[in-house]
């Protein structure tokens, strides 16, 4: 009486045996002629302003075909409910993880030894530095000074 043939029913799962033998080939496990590795250096703090960053010295390096940083990218925005992160942080970090820059290289090794090579200067915002001890939170001015609201 019912035109469904799946719900309410046992269904056979194809890919079972591949996954649980490790014999399914999933798309990571591909490797193509030419194909290059990536990885993004990332913000180490909850909240940060972006000084500097310097790709000279991972540019250098044999292997990498390409830095990028957020001035190399556009100012898209992503999100599941509400986009609001940036495909690359722009003058400022707002969680620890959040990508700065980006590398492409030959190898695994390479990207990762260009990822450490890319110099990130950041000034941690004054809710860092309190967290740090740094500065008590009652001391008002030098929270000010730090987050450019006094000179």
């Amino acid at each position: 009486m019912s035109d469904f043939y799946v719900v309410g029913k046992s269904v056979a799962r194809v890919d079972a045996f591949a996954k649980v033998t490790g014999e399914a080939v999933y798309s990571a496990d591909v490797m193509l002629p030419g194909m290059l590795y990536g990885m993004a250096k990332r913000s180490p703090y909850p909240h940060a302003r972006i000084v500097r960053i310097d790709t000279r010295r991972a540019e250098a390096l044999p292997g990498v075909k390409a830095v990028v940083t957020a001035k190399d990218v556009s100012d898209i925005l992503l999100g599941l409910r509400l986009r609001d992160v940036p495909i690359l942080a722009r003058e400022q970090v707002r969680f620890v993880g959040e990508k700065v820059a980006a590398v492409a290289a030959v190898d695994e090794e390479t990207a990762r030894e260009a990822v450490a090579a890319g110099s990130i200067r950041m000034t941690p915002t004054a809710y860092e530095l309190v967290k740090a001890g740094d500065i008590s939170k009652g001391d008002v001015l030098s929270v000010a000074r730090i987050a450019g609201i006094m000179a």
